[in-house]
C-alpha cells in the first residue's frame, strides 16, 4: 500500500511539475514541449530554440531522427515550414533560406531526459 501511495504521489508531482521555459514563450509552444515531455525519450534530446526570422519571432524544433521533418511555427504554433529533414534532408522547400536568415538564437527548452 506504501509503495502504491508513493508511486501516485510522485506521478502527481511529476505532472504538476512547473515547466523550466522562459516567461514570454507562448502558451501553446508551452503545451507542445508538454506533449513531448510526455513522448518517449528521444537520442538526440528534443529541443526547441526560438529564433527570429523574416522580422518575426519563431520556434524551432529539429529532427530527432532519419527521416523526420524539423518544424517551424509562429508564435501562434501555426506551422510555417519544415527547413529540414526528410528524405531529401533538405525539409518541404518552403523556408530554405531558414538557417541564413535565422537570428537571435535562444534555447527555449531541451529534453533532460536520459
Amino acid at each position: 500500500m506504501k509503495r502504491i501511495f508513493t508511486i501516485l504521489f510522485l506521478a502527481i508531482l511529476t505532472s504538476c511539475s512547473k515547466l523550466d521555459v522562459p516567461k514570454d514563450t507562448p502558451s501553446c509552444i508551452k503545451n507542445k514541449i508538454k506533449e513531448m515531455q510526455s513522448d518517449k525519450v528521444r537520442n538526440p534530446p528534443v529541443s526547441v530554440w526560438q529564433y527570429e526570422y523574416n522580422g518575426q519571432t519563431v520556434y524551432y524544433i529539429p529532427p530527432y531522427c532519419c527521416d523526420i521533418q524539423s518544424q517551424l511555427f509562429d508564435k501562434e504554433c501555426n506551422q510555417i515550414c519544415s527547413p529540414e529533414g526528410w528524405l531529401s534532408g533538405d525539409g518541404d522547400g518552403k523556408c530554405s533560406d531558414f538557417f541564413l536568415k535565422r537570428k537571435n538564437e535562444k534555447l527555449i527548452w531541451q529534453d533532460d531526459r536520459k
